[in-house]
């Protein structure tokens, strides 16, 4: 599941960007400003908003201890800045001052980069601050760069739609002409190297104005020239894709879209977990923090959304298991197949399922007959017979698995309102808790006792515990329920 902890509207223009370092988070904007926070819990540090820049700031990054942050904007300058106090200790300029779209710390903060509108991009040692190269990598913008987890190496893309894989000296490793169809937006690496004998391997994400998510794989072995393969194409969000992240395990990756939403997937498998629409603009920022299970999502509608993802253990980092393949739209954990209706599910999602609900027996009837999620939907105790399947018994569990199924499903195309923030199951018994938000009974009184009498929304004290029934909340449910 996903929670909601805060909303920030501290910015007076569109977000640009959010990013994390193990205790705060910082964020960016066309309105000339970043601000800081604690993630104890999301108050703004004192020194906050930070100004400095002549323009809109389009671009911030912690360096790997979090002691300094950095920014670029269309001044064409980088402010590196104090985490603990706000004061700048650095301004480096771009040599032609061409306006910066973008930049990058390595993973050891050993080299900084930025990518510049005049198609260069300028790297610095940042332990010195001195600039070591400026070199054209493109005809167009550069607006995305990352390193390698490794520091070798560095990617860049660029407004025509090109990625390309570069060394530390700026020479030309690859290039994947094309990549985004009308322009490469974003692009993250994941923070671990994978080694394998010879062969050593990270994975790149990358989004563009196709509206795709793209995952690949970047590998080198030894002796030989760097390969970028496809792993994944993902093509959940229906309008261009502004923005990308690794979770700091590499298990998960976030995107953020023009049509004004945010999806979260399993980065290995390339299924979509979760989707999320609380934002009504443009998404144009998401991070993920390293120590803690939160994201934090920027908006042209200048606000930052922080949610809390999964069942994870805060202390690890850890986000969700490999079994927790839930969609947004009810709590309990359902295989990936199921974010589709059952009249959408093939013969192999069937069989799949009879497996998950201990109904391994009967998936041989099912393949001998052909049945796919539609003769699913519509099987009953006579149609089940017709299956061969001999024991009333072993027929009465499936229809009535069936049953508890399509009523499952039927309930994540509740409206929103109806679903406990909580558990994202639609309510039964709705109550009002002191937070202002309506949850089922059964659950706030649960989270109380196990939570310290915080909101599950705002990650704020809750002033009484107290639970005021909701009676015209569930009326509305009752009314929804015997429409379906």
């Amino acid at each position: 599941m996903v929670s909601l902890i805060c909303t920030l509207r501290h910015h007076t223009d569109e977000l640009s960007c959010c990013a994390f370092s193990p205790s705060l988070l910082a964020t960016c904007s066309a309105d000339k400003t970043l601000r800081v926070y604690n993630t104890a819990d999301f108050s703004e540090l004192p020194f906050s908003p930070l100004s400095g820049h002549g323009y809109g700031v389009h671009c911030c990054c912690f360096s790997s201890c979090g002691s300094h942050l950095l920014s670029c904007s269309t001044d064409g300058s980088i402010i590196v800045w104090r985490s603990d106090t706000g004061e700048a200790t650095a301004l480096l300029e771009h040599p032609a001052r061409s306006p910066l779209r973008v930049c990058a710390l390595a993973h050891d903060s050993s080299l900084l980069l930025a990518g510049a509108c005049d198609g260069t991009v300028a790297l610095w040692d940042f332990s010195c601050k001195t600039l070591r190269r400026c070199s054209a990598v493109s005809e167009a913008s550069v607006v995305a760069c990352c390193f390698s987890p490794c520091g070798q190496y560095f990617l860049t893309g660029c407004t025509h739609g090109d990625l390309k894989l570069w060394d530390v000296d700026i020479s030309l490793l690859h290039a994947e002409k094309d990549a985004h169809d009308l322009g490469v937006t974003c692009c993250s690496s994941t923070p671990q190297l994978k080694v394998d004998g010879c062969c050593v391997e990270f994975r790149l994400a990358s989004c563009g104005q196709d509206s795709q998510l793209k995952i690949w794989i970047v590998s080198q072995r030894e002796g030989a020239a760097c390969i970028m393969k496809l792993l994944h194409t993902l093509t959940t969000h229906s309008a261009p894709v502004l923005s990308c992240a690794f979770s700091s395990d590499g298990d998960l990756v976030v995107s953020g879209s023009v049509d004004k939403s945010v999806a979260i997937y399993d980065a290995n498998l390339g299924i979509l977990l979760y989707t999320l629409k609380q934002h009504n603009r443009y998404v144009t920022a998401v991070a993920l923090s390293p120590t803690m299970p939160w994201i934090a999502t920027g908006s042209m509608d200048r606000t930052v959304n922080v949610w809390k993802i999964g069942d994870g253990d805060s202390r690890t980092g850890k986000y969700l298991t490999g079994n927790c393949l839930a969609s947004s739209g009810y709590g309990r954990k359902l295989p990936g197949h199921s974010r589709l209706p059952v009249a959408d599910w093939s013969e192999e999602d069937v069989q799949s399922w009879l497996c998950e609900e201990g109904l391994e027996e009967l998936v041989c009837n099912f393949k001998a007959n052909n049945i796919d999620g539609l003769e699913l939907s519509q099987l009953n105790k006579e149609t089940a017979a017709e299956l061969g399947i001999e024991s009333v018994g072993l027929r009465g569990r499936l229809l009535r698995k069936i049953e508890a199924l399509k009523s499952e499903q039927s309930g994540s195309e509740a409206p929103d309102e109806f679903l406990c923030p909580i558990t994202r199951e639609l309510m039964k018994d709705p109550v009002i808790a002191a937070d202002g938000y309506s949850y089922e009974r059964e659950s706030i009184e649960s989270w109380i006792r196990g939570k310290n009498k915080t909101s599950p929304m705002t990650n704020l004290p809750l002033q009484t515990t107290l639970l005021t029934p909701n009676r015209s909340l569930k009326m509305a449910i009752t009314r929804w329920k015997s429409s379906q």
